[in-house]
């Protein structure tokens, strides 16, 4: 295909919404995050074992980002103007694969993480930084990989 024959949006304006959407997110997420963990002193990134029954940050980021890949694949659908590829089967399979995606990703690097540090434990104001910065980066780069899918 030729790349000058593309009518959707070029690349710098789905990057710019992208990050855009992905700042929004961490704010908006990071809030969330503080008022869910308030009363929390520190909180671990992550324990070894799955059934510890200890709520970590790591925990907390993998249905944050799997429900956050989901819902922002097809709301980025819904919300681009102009031709685009049908919902079913297109956008449907990338949100099954930006939600798979983003648990693989998460569960492998908590997993990574534990390994290699064990657990450590964070005050409230970090934790909640890095659940706003995960929420962040979920949503640019599924902002990001769904506009360019989808888009004709």
């Amino acid at each position: 295909m030729n790349p000058s024959a593309v009518t959707g949006p070029a690349r710098p304006e789905i990057v710019k919404g992208a990050v855009l959407s992905g700042v929004i997110n961490a704010v908006v997420n990071g809030a969330i995050q503080a008022w869910l963990l308030r009363g929390s002193e520190v909180i671990p990134l992550s324990v070894d074992g799955i059934s510890a029954g200890t709520h970590t940050v790591l925990g907390s980021a993998v249905p944050l980002a799997v429900s956050l890949a989901m819902i922002l694949t097809a709301v980025a659908h819904l919300t681009v103007k102009g031709p685009k590829k049908p919902f079913f089967p297109t956008t449907l399979w990338l949100v099954v694969k930006h939600g798979l995606f983003a648990f693989g990703a998460l569960v492998a690097g908590a997993v990574v993480w534990q390994r290699l540090f064990g657990t450590v434990e964070v005050g409230l104001v970090t934790a909640v930084i890095l659940l706003g910065v995960i929420a962040g980066g979920v949503s640019a780069m599924v902002n990001y990989m769904t506009i360019s899918e989808i888009v004709e």
